[in-house]
């Protein structure tokens, strides 16, 4: 089939490129000139484990390319996925702009029949918004579905190509045969490929990201229990997760979530749910416990110091909001570092993949490590911030040599505290007695 991708950020290139891995005539359309020509030559803006070797293939054997031109793209498409942004307004509903334009810009030149299928995650109502759009500007025969993403950044390539479902929101057979086409190959294993109306589709992104956010603080308010009773939050967690109704998933206590998607889509599903005068609780408290949570080692470590940070330099592991991207987008190390600025500490931090970013935001208040090890010289403490596998198993005998004070902030819960402590050191992890 012959596809166009709107929008080539994270959604649009993983999506376009295991669309194109399937055989399928994949044209990328970007607005921005100079990420059209980089991609265009091969060069990859995100960094995303299992993609550059798949984009790198399908590029040179002509399945993939990218441009800038409208024209081009509605001449040479049959089916438009909208990967395009949905940043949160003032209130925290999602802003569709981008979306609506995008679509404004498709349907003037439509000549003929084309889907449009909207993989942005979007407020429910957007598919009729879009409709709505396309006959402003065009009286032919068109269909409008919703297929939301459900990619974990990471691992999103591995997702897209074998998804645990498929969900396609459609009013139409010709669109949901379509879809269900171009699915195919990825769900042969039997992951079911789900039709329900549009605005079912549109819910059920921000539906299972709410429950999934909620399970996370959740448990970060349990941990802060344990930690006042001396109850040991693993243990907790352990046995909470043998009940098959609960399981063991997002079950792991930390300094709270961020990323593209949790934040975000919490705050867009209160709006929602304000707007339809439903008020959505559990989710809002989620998110405001994942707010408070985010600094929950601030004090801690002000309370080791004696109050006073001044002049200590505090390393940090990890900076991305999870493992395997350089995604930094509200990551909790982010909103810990700022603190530890304006409590006039200085910060040594290292992460293997979003040190650039983070630059971008900091530029020289913070000191960036060219390896762990580097980071922790001569530091008066550790905050392990994002549990990449590298610093899971770090030589504890160098760690010590290398801090003025042997004294860990575990901000995931990756380390042994018997062991650390048999061995000298002072250790902090969340929820733990």
């Amino acid at each position: 089939m012959r596809i166009a991708i709107v929008g080539t950020g994270y959604v649009g290139l993983v999506a376009g490129t295991c669309f194109a891995e399937t055989g399928n005539d994949v044209i990328g359309l970007d607005v921005d000139a100079a990420k059209v020509a980089r991609l265009s030559k091969g060069e990859i803006p995100i960094f995303e484990p299992g993609l550059s070797d798949l984009f790198a293939r399908n590029l040179r054997e002509g399945r993939l390319k990218f441009t800038t031109s409208y024209d081009e793209a509605v001449k040479h498409a049959e089916t438009f996925f909208l990967c395009l942004p949905t940043p949160p307004a003032e209130d925290g509903s999602a802003d569709t702009r981008y979306v609506l334009s995008a679509v404004a810009e498709i349907a003037k030149r439509m000549t003929g029949y084309k889907l449009l299928v909207s993989k942005s995650t979007v407020p429910i109502g957007t598919n009729k918004e879009i409709t709505d759009e396309v006959k402003k500007h065009y009286k032919g025969e068109f269909s409008v579905a919703a297929n939301p993403e459900f990619l974990k950044e990471g691992t999103a390539v591995e997702d897209f190509l074998k998804p645990d479902r498929v969900v396609v929101g459609v009013t139409d057979n010709r669109a949901f045969e379509t879809l269900s086409a171009l699915y195919d190959p990825f769900v042969r294993t039997g992951a079911p490929i789900l039709r329900m109306d549009p605005a079912s589709a549109e819910l059920t992104k921000y539906a299972a990201n709410g429950f999934l956010a909620t399970k996370i603080s959740f448990m970060n308010e349990v941990a802060r229990l344990c930690e006042k009773t001396g109850a040991d939050v693993d243990l907790v967690r352990i046995g909470m997760s043998k009940d098959a109704r609960i399981g063991s998933a997002f079950l792991f206590p930390g300094i709270g979530y961020g990323g593209s998607c949790f934040p975000k889509d919490t705050r867009a599903l209160v709006q929602s749910g304000r707007k339809c005068d439903v008020e959505m609780s559990i989710v809002d408290s989620a998110e405001r416990v994942n707010e408070t949570q985010k600094l929950i080692l601030l004090p801690r470590i002000k309370a080791h110091f004696g109050g006073n940070l001044a002049g200590k330099t505090i390393a940090l592991w990890g900076l991305a909001f999870k493992p395997r991207t350089d995604d930094i987008r509200e990551a909790p190390a982010l909103a810990l570092i700022e603190k530890l600025l304006a409590e006039k500490a200085k910060v040594q931090a290292f992460d293997p993949e979003a040190m650039p970013n983070v630059k971008r935001v900091f530029g020289d208040k913070i000191t960036f490590a060219k390896s762990s090890y580097e980071a922790i010289n001569g530091a008066d403490a550790l905050v392990l911030a994002t549990e990449w596998n590298e610093f899971r198993m770090p030589d504890w005998e160098r760690v010590k040599k290398s801090l003025r004070a042997p004294v860990i902030f575990d901000g995931r819960n990756i380390y042994q505290p018997q062991f650390l402590r048999q061995n000298g050191f002072t250790y902090y992890g969340i929820g733990k007695p």
